[in-house]
């Protein structure tokens, strides 16, 4: 088994996780992972560990708290300064001088709210973040504007419509997209299928090429389903990092 050690850090004063292979890959590739709002890290994850360590991957997990990743000021995370440019000021640099390794030669993952904000970073930032994958990510996150577990989005808009307005598909621009996008969402999600079902339509519809599964079913909302489309998506990442470091420009 493919080996490597996790680690934790502060990056501009904020708590970051960071995996370590035994051995790296050759050519510096670095992942960034972003948490869903249960706020559940990788580092006991002996999935996500061995194919890290697999692949030579150094991945960097930044804590948002209930952010959802977005450009919002989250008191839960910070008074001031907020998840998105947390990750665009902070974690970038942080990559660069540690890894020496800058777009495209850094990938995003992410799951549920952290996958939603994955897709995200990517539509509006797509020569930052060319290569994305999000398992069942909470793209329309305004259906929890109402929900008392979650008073931070009532505290970072004003109302539901405001949040949609934020949400990954409204960000999606018709000339400028990542160029490698993947996602997948298990079809017995009945809270968040449905967004990755428009997200699909409006790629499709816009022309725009990427690449989905919303029909392998493993556990719903899950980390069983999380752990089971693992080997997909990190597999997918690999291979497009590849892609990009051989793409003539």
């Amino acid at each position: 088994m493919a080996g490597g050690t996790w680690t934790t850090t502060e990056v501009a004063g904020k708590t970051c996780d960071i995996f370590e292979p035994a051995t790296r890959n050759e050519h510096g590739y670095v992942v960034i992972y972003l948490h869903g709002v249960h706020l559940a890290r990788l580092h006991e994850n002996a999935v996500y560990t061995e194919l890290f360590g697999r692949h030579g991957l150094p991945v960097v997990c930044p804590h948002g708290a209930r952010s959802w990743w977005s450009d919002k000021v989250c008191v839960e995370f910070d008074d001031r300064l907020t998840a998105e440019r947390h990750l665009l000021d902070n974690v970038l640099p942080f990559i660069a001088e540690r890894y020496g390794a800058k777009p495209p030669r850094i990938a995003l993952l992410g799951t549920s709210m952290g996958g939603q904000g994955a897709l995200r970073f990517a539509f509006k930032y797509p020569n930052q973040f060319p290569i994305v994958a999000a398992l069942a990510p909470a793209i329309d996150y305004q259906i929890r504007f109402d929900d008392p577990e979650d008073e931070t989005i009532r505290a970072m808009y004003p109302n539901a419509e405001a949040v949609r307005q934020d949400t990954a598909t409204l960000h999606v621009h018709p000339l400028n997209w990542p160029r490698n996008l993947w996602f997948s969402s298990d079809p017995t999600d009945d809270r968040w299928h449905e967004s990755s079902h428009r997200l699909r339509s409006k790629l499709y519809s816009l022309g725009i090429p990427f690449d989905c599964d919303l029909e392998t079913s493993a556990g719903g909302h899950t980390w069983q389903y999380y752990n089971h489309m693992a080997p997909a998506a990190i597999a997918y990442l690999c291979e497009r990092l590849e892609r990009e470091r051989l793409r003539i420009v």
